[in-house]
């Protein structure tokens, strides 16, 4: 007689869980931030907000962002004058696109994935997809179960609403699902389109503008199977953080606010997760491993790398991506691991950080929550 207890080895795979590949992909729309304040106001017929677009400007200015990718063109705003004016109805438009556009963008990426992983679809056990808008029934993870032509019996998650943290969060989900089932292989999606949170600006909500200044589209796909790689992963809600950013779902869309004290919070309480997270492993020299940091904004990235007194070179990566495409919510810290990993390849160093053996992926959103996955390299062959 077979026991319970070998059943349930068997069903186990026997290493850690590994990257084993990543794709990206963003609409071809690609919108220059330098000129973006002058469309922003035009297209929303808010041009005699003089004083306000100046503050937007300056927002811009400072965001360090070169140019984002969106969807959302002249053309389709023109189409629906409702998206552009602040609380106006006009979710159902909102959601007709969204519903549609993020399970191809997911789609995009995920090709990549499959391509670079080199091995038959057919072989994915499992998928998770992730965004911040388009609810609807069967999800995104139906949809791309169909584009991709998946097998019709994959395992299925499908997450809504996680925000800016969700790269972690689907990472640390992948993990336990191919550490605790034999053979998984798991792919996972985030995929986000700001047509969900595009809104005009407006005086008495300048935290609003904030999101109009940072957020971009884009999705990742990432393959995750078991060998090292994935160490450990834990998500915390930081104290005294409610309300820091929230978004709240109306019938004039997603409607993010974004507080000044994420900043502050942030670099009161990093450290704290940093130690509990690596304190196993007997490191507590910050630039002695490699880091993977949603970029948020440049403020985020500023105050973690003062607080921690971390070398320039260490948030590299993370500043590449939010100056090439902006803030992509729970997608943008999966660009940042794709981003080291490239770099890292291209200067034979390891596959994944600077030649580095031990690192962090840190993702912060709506709560305020932190995912903190702690990462270990592999040498390049």
């Amino acid at each position: 007689m077979v026991t319970v207890e070998e059943i349930r080895r068997a069903q186990r795979a026997e290493g850690p869980a590994t990257i084993l590949a990543i794709g990206t992909a963003n609409p071809p729309n690609c919108v220059d931030q330098s000129t973006y304040p002058d469309f922003y106001f035009r297209i929303t017929n808010s041009e005699h907000k003089t004083v306000l677009k100046e503050k937007f400007k300056r927002m811009c200015e400072k965001s360090m962002i070169k140019k984002r990718y969106m969807y959302l063109t002249e053309e389709i705003l023109k189409q629906n004058p409702n998206i552009c004016a602040y609380m106006a109805p006009s979710l159902d438009v909102r959601q007709d696109i969204v519903v549609a556009e993020v399970p191809k963008l997911g789609k995009e990426a995920a090709q990549k994935a499959i391509k670079e992983w080199g091995q038959p679809k057919s072989k994915i056990t499992h998928l998770i997809f992730c965004t911040t808008c388009g609810v609807d029934m069967p999800g995104a993870d139906y949809q791309l179960t169909k584009l991709l032509g998946l097998r019709p019996s994959i395992k299925r998650f499908m997450i809504y609403q996680q925000g800016c943290f969700a790269g972690g969060t689907v990472l640390r989900m992948a993990k336990d699902l191919a550490e605790n089932n034999f053979g998984a292989r798991v792919l996972f999606v985030c995929s986000e389109i700001t047509a969900m949170t595009f809104h005009g600006p407006i005086d008495s909500h300048l935290d609003v503008l904030v999101g109009q200044a940072l957020f971009g589209d884009g999705a990742a796909a990432v393959i995750v199977g078991s060998d090292p790689v994935l160490v450990s992963a834990a998500q915390t809600i930081l104290p005294d953080s409610n309300g820091a950013i929230a978004g709240h779902l109306r019938e004039a869309g997603l409607i993010i606010h974004v507080s000044e004290e994420v900043t502050g919070i942030i670099s009161k309480n990093i450290e704290k997760n940093l130690k509990e997270a690596f304190e196993p492993l007997g490191i507590n020299d910050w630039n002695s491993i490699f880091w993977i940091v949603h970029p948020g904004g440049p403020a985020i990235l500023d105050q973690v790398e003062t607080k921690l007194g971390l070398k320039p070179e260490k948030l590299r990566s993370a500043r590449h991506v939010l100056s090439e495409y902006g803030n992509m919510a729970g997608a943008c810290a999966l660009f940042v691991l794709d981003e080291m990993r490239k770099s890292s390849a291209k200067e034979r160093l390891s596959s994944t950080g600077e030649g580095l053996e031990w690192g962090v992926l840190l993702g912060f959103g709506p709560g305020l929550t932190v995912e903190t996955v702690v990462l270990h390299s592999m040498p390049i062959n």
